[in-house]
């Protein structure tokens, strides 16, 4: 699922209702919640008086001298948790144990020996499905793990850990997002953990404390980040006035850079992603509007541009993949069209973006035939060159010369230098790449300039962090070593605002409190951008050094880099970094 955390926080806001296990079954603005079967008649008041009652005296099974009271579990029948040998956890109660191991009776009847040390307390039932995990007696993992399962089977998406929101991404369509639930989140009607509740707050500590603040949104591909983004520039464009205006502008950037910005990937049909312009994987497809401008181009335009449909174009067939299930692509390039006309990108200026994405695509469809016994190559005269020099404005020979030489100065002169085949390509889909790069950033440009981004604004601001999500595939590259690198950056921020920042302000204010804790990613971030000896410093001065291949690289790593706990010296071309998303 995915993280939202206000990075700033402030108190919690009081509960109106303390109930245990809600669920959203109605759009008014009162009252939107009925409590739901979790095995539990108890409030949290009254949770808090039984969890007294049934943990008096008791402390951890796992380690040590917790051992030593595993008698009290047998005799209450209290559950544990152990891991199963499939990996993951299973509840039971313990039937015996002779000290190092244990017998236990899981819930679906098996009856399994585990050790002892490795057994982790279960919660009570009266805490089942709570909203707020910091409810729960027990924060291991099988414990929390088990709470959100619960709250997600009753399409509970949203639990609180404190100021952080976490979701879990249902794959379906909630319904607790129309503006009958925006009203309730602002009228106080209900606390039920959501991520309006988590902008509106953020909203009243702007307003109230006089301070900016930024909403960050973290987990791996898929969880749903953008989606939740989304959602709080919803909540907030509504306190900012209503849907009209610059509140309808900023709602409709996201349509754009999503169409611009996103692809489908083997485990998300709508990935924040860069670097998707020439090659895929299988079952991949490059970004949204490739397709949606091949799909739902008017007659005329594509008479125009000489648009094909996608399957002709080689940047595009490569991973047979041109479709989404249950996404019509023609419908989102008109809600493109919509979004365009609100931001004011006027049609003249919306042609000349469709006609460099059509130069892109023909780009990828230009061949070249070997001239001689040194491999060198030249472009073919066909349809693709002819129409890519079109829609970019220069003469077909100039194209041609531009993607099969190399200009060399020599004193005063310039000499073109034939290129290899493969070098040619290398050039052929560097423009491609380079025309990409420069209208997405001259789109997030013209989106600024609408919004007035660029004046001097007197007042405060929340800022919402969505970047692409931690992701491990089958075969991983650069792409994915950037990604994840960033997310070890933006984990840091967290836990530096979460943990760190506050606990040295106890330290200062001399407050006594129970030292948190946490684990410090510094470590890993010192593998991938310490210098000299840091990843992205070797890559740097490998990639500068003459001769130098994959195999190159990873030798050198492996020499300076064995040392880091987080590194792992594969054999080959290949190395790991140990890390995960969490």
């Amino acid at each position: 699922g995915a993280v939202l955390s206000e990075v700033k926080g402030k108190e919690e806001v009081k509960r109106n209702e303390k109930e245990l296990g809600v669920k959203i079954v109605s759009f008014g603005s009162k009252k939107m919640r009925k409590d739901v079967n979790v095995d539990s008649p108890y409030n949290l008041d009254a949770v808090e008086e039984k969890k007294g009652e049934d943990l008096e005296g008791k402390i951890e099974v796992k380690g040590g001298k917790g051992n030593a009271n595993i008698g009290y579990f047998i005799n209450k029948k209290l559950h544990v948790w152990c891991r199963l040998s499939n990996g993951m956890w299973g509840s039971g109660t313990i039937q015996s144990t002779s000290g190092e191991e244990s017998i236990v009776s899981l819930s679906n009847g098996n009856v399994i020996k585990v050790s002892t040390s490795q057994l982790l307390p279960a919660n009570p039932g009266i805490l089942e499905g709570v909203n707020d995990l910091i409810q729960l007696s027990y924060l291991n993992e099988p414990s929390v793990l088990h709470n959100l399962k619960r709250r997600y089977s009753h399409d509970m998406i949203y639990s609180k850990a404190g100021l952080v929101l976490i979701a879990v991404n249902p794959f379906k369509d909630v319904q607790i997002y129309g503006k009958d639930f925006v009203t309730s989140y602002r009228e106080k009607a209900t606390d039920s953990p959501h991520v309006f509740a988590i902008a509106d707050n953020a909203y009243n500590e702007m307003m109230n404390e006089f301070h900016n603040l930024n909403l960050s949104c973290s987990g791996e591909t898929g969880a749903g980040k953008t989606e939740t983004a989304k959602f709080a520039m919803q909540y907030l464009a509504s306190l900012g006035g209503g849907y009209g205006g610059k509140e309808c502008k900023i709602l409709q950037t996201h349509c754009i850079l999503e169409a611009f910005g996103n692809a489908k990937t083997s485990r998300n049909d709508s990935s924040s992603r860069f670097s998707r312009v020439v090659q895929l994987a299988a079952g991949e497809r490059s970004y949204h509007i490739f397709y949606q401008l091949c799909a739902g181009a008017p007659p005329a335009l594509r008479e125009r541009l000489n648009l094909k449909m996608a399957n002709e174009y080689n940047y595009l067939v490569q991973s047979d993949c041109l479709v989404i299930n249950g996404v019509d692509d023609g419908q989102k390039f008109q809600k493109l069209k919509e979004a365009f006309d609100i931001v004011q990108i006027c049609k003249e200026e919306q042609e000349q973006v469709f006609a460099m994405l059509a130069a892109v695509l023909w780009l990828g469809n230009i061949s070249f035939q070997v001239i001689d016994k040194e491999n060198h190559v030249e472009p073919l005269a066909d349809e693709a060159l002819t129409s890519v020099a079109m829609l970019i404005g220069c003469a077909p020979h100039e194209l041609m010369q531009a993607i099969s030489t190399h200009r060399i100065q020599v004193g005063k002169d310039s000499i073109a230098k034939k290129l290899t085949l493969q070098q040619a390509i290398d050039t052929r889909d560097a423009l491609a790449k380079f025309i990409y790069a420069s209208l997405f950033d001259w789109l997030v440009e013209q989106i600024n300039n609408s919004l007035e981004a660029g004046k001097k604004h007197i007042g405060r601001s929340i800022s919402i962090i969505d970047i692409y999500g931690f992701e491990s595939l089958k075969k991983n590259s650069f792409e994915q070593f950037c990604i994840n690198y960033a997310n070890e950056r933006l984990k840091q921020h967290f836990n530096r605002h979460l943990f760190k920042l506050e606990q040295e302000e106890y330290d200062l204010e001399g407050i006594d409190w129970t030292k948190v804790v946490f684990e410090d990613n510094q470590e890993c971030l010192d593998l991938f951008e310490k210098k000299p000896l840091g990843i992205l410093s070797l890559l740097d001065e490998e990639s500068n050094a003459p001769n130098s291949t994959d195999f190159t690289l990873a030798n050198k790593l492996k020499q300076h880099l064995n040392s880091n706990s987080y590194f792992k010296g594969d054999r080959g071309r290949a190395f790991g970094v140990l890390h995960f998303a969490g």
